[in-house]
C-alpha cells in the first residue's frame, strides 16, 4: 500500500483559489506597500499565486496581531483555538483590519 502523499499544499483545491475575475492578476500596491506596526491587527489572507512567505492553510482566514518585522515578512501572532502560535508571513498574505469609528458624535 503506498503512502498518500502529505505536502504542505495537502488538500488545498479549494481553499487556495482565487476568483475567476481575479486570476492573473497582481495584488494591488496598496496592499505590498502598507506598513504594519507592532500592535496592529491584520486578516491572513493567503495568495496562491505568491509562494515565498505563505502561510500554512490552517491560519488562512485568521486574524493575528503583529508582533515584529523580521526582513520583509512580519511576525504574526494567532490563536488556534487557546493555543498561540506564532507564524512568520510576507505581507502579499496580509490584509489591515479597519477598524472604524464607535459612531458616536459630538
Amino acid at each position: 500500500m503506498v503512502k498518500p502523499p502529505k505536502g504542505f499544499r495537502h488538500r488545498t483545491r479549494k481553499v487556495l483559489k482565487k476568483h475567476i475575475r481575479e486570476r492573473g492578476s497582481v495584488p494591488p500596491l496598496s496592499l505590498l506597500l502598507y506598513e504594519y506596526k507592532v500592535g496592529d491587527k491584520v486578516h491572513i489572507v493567503i495568495n496562491p499565486a505568491i509562494h515565498k512567505g505563505m502561510p500554512h492553510r490552517r491560519y488562512h482566514g485568521k486574524t493575528g496581531t503583529v508582533i515584529g518585522k523580521r526582513g520583509k515578512c512580519y511576525i504574526v501572532e494567532v490563536y488556534l483555538g487557546d493555543k498561540r502560535k506564532t507564524i512568520i508571513v510576507r505581507p502579499e498574505h496580509l490584509r489591515p483590519v479597519n477598524i472604524q469609528s464607535s459612531g458616536k458624535q459630538g
